[in-house]
């Protein structure tokens, strides 16, 4: 049975990064509490100055920025490209991680799961899309300020940063949407 639900920006819970140098807006998880038992987990984090990032063994992590000028990461010794906007970049959780900002703060999009757990396939999508997805969860965040995404026979109007999530999928589910957003399908091994 699927189970539908809108997230809305306004209210996501605030939570101190594990490392105690910022904050990040949790948008959904699939359990747990806490830094704890999750097998995946969305959120949003502001970052306000250069500096290290959390370590999650056993995770793996795709990092997006969403506003301000970007970033540089140094994963493991290594420089990363300029992550713009709406550039997508995936790192071990294990891996010692620090970013350089390019100009002022910036907001990130981040997904983090246990590929042990789960599989993960996040994409970007721009303009009017249609796919078809048998993942059992799908998730559509928005980044724009008025989003229609039709989910089989249901349709839904996001705002920006709010998020559709679907679990319970075991089918072929049909997916559109009239804008940009991103979208995540996790499937539980």
């Amino acid at each position: 049975m699927n189970q539908l639900k809108v997230l809305r920006a306004k209210d996501y819970p605030r939570m101190p990064w594990k490392n105690g140098g910022g904050s990040t807006e949790e948008i959904t998880r699939d359990a747990g509490t806490g830094l704890d038992g999750f097998g995946w987990r969305l959120s949003i984090a502001d970052i306000g100055e250069s500096g290290g990032f959390s370590t999650f063994a056993g995770y793996e992590r795709v990092i997006t920025v969403l506003q301000g000028d970007g970033m540089t990461l140094t994963v493991d010794g290594q420089d990363t490209r300029s992550l713009l906007p709406l550039d997508p970049f995936a790192f071990s959780g294990e891996s010692k991680v620090s970013c350089k900002l390019l100009g002022g703060p910036i907001r990130d999009f981040n997904l983090i799961y246990a590929p042990l757990r789960y599989s993960a396939r996040l994409q970007w999508l721009s303009g009017e899309q249609r796919f078809f997805s048998s993942a059992g969860t799908v998730l559509v965040f928005s980044v724009c300020d008025a989003l229609e995404v039709n989910v089989g026979n249901s349709a839904q109007q996001l705002g920006r940063h709010d998020c559709l999530q679907l679990d319970g999928n075991n089918g072929l589910l049909e997916v559109s949407s009239n804008g940009p957003c991103c979208v995540i399908e996790l499937i539980a091994h």
